[in-house]
């Protein structure tokens, strides 16, 4: 399979658009292993109806979260404890075949009381795609998400930017950060399959995304 990390520099930044982008471009598998807050839906369930997809392209949730907190706190809340010998990549993904991860919230949110995100993102060994916004203060919020990723060695694919384009705001991050912009996905009027597959096509690169085999 071609695993593929999709996170972002803090919640609520578009992470779940763009992985519903990506799984329709690619004809892809999502999963989002670690849900927390449930009582407006769930990820996994929100993709789906954007992209229309069957049941086949979505797995399961390993752990479900009543909270919308971090895994670790929400898990505490909820009586459970999160083992990360159950947060494996899934195993029945056939080769060439994208599977898109769905991390919760920014890259070094709390899995456990002992484990970092960021520990799982080193152990998939999955190159990751960095959501950000395009709003004032993403350039620090997005260059030390970059600089977490670099130091654990963790392979970035690129930035995609959500929302309204700003230019030298972009060409900052991309120049400091020593990544690249895989293109900007603006604010879209109607979210829908059709509308996220116009916005790829206009604003992105298939190959970009294309990881190899893992």
């Amino acid at each position: 399979m071609k695993p593929l990390i999709v996170t972002g520099t803090d919640t609520g930044v578009g992470k779940t658009v763009v992985s519903a982008m990506l799984t329709l471009a690619l004809s892809g598998i999502y999963w989002k292993p670690i849900q927390s807050g449930i009582q407006n839906g769930t990820d996994t369930k929100r993709v789906a109806a954007l992209t229309r997809l069957s049941e086949g392209h979505f797995r399961p949730e390993r752990y479900l979260l009543k909270e919308p907190l971090s895994p670790h706190r929400a898990a505490e809340l909820d009586g459970v404890e999160i083992d990360p010998g159950n947060l494996q990549l899934p195993n029945d993904i056939a080769s060439g075949r994208s599977l898109i991860v769905e991390g919760a919230g920014g890259v070094l949110v709390p899995v456990t009381r002992a484990m970092l995100q960021i520990e799982l993102f080193t152990h998939w060994r999955a190159p990751v795609v960095l959501v950000a916004r395009t709003q004032l203060g993403t350039i620090n919020h997005t260059l030390l998400s970059l600089e977490a990723l670099r130091s654990r060695s963790i392979a970035v694919r690129g930035i995609v930017f959500v929302g309204d384009a700003m230019e030298d705001t972009e060409r900052t991050i991309v120049t400091l950060g020593r990544t690249k912009s895989l293109g900007g996905l603006p604010y879209l009027k109607a979210l829908d399959a059709e509308s996220l597959t116009q916005a790829f096509a206009a604003h992105f690169k298939r190959r970009d995304f294309e990881a190899p085999d893992g």
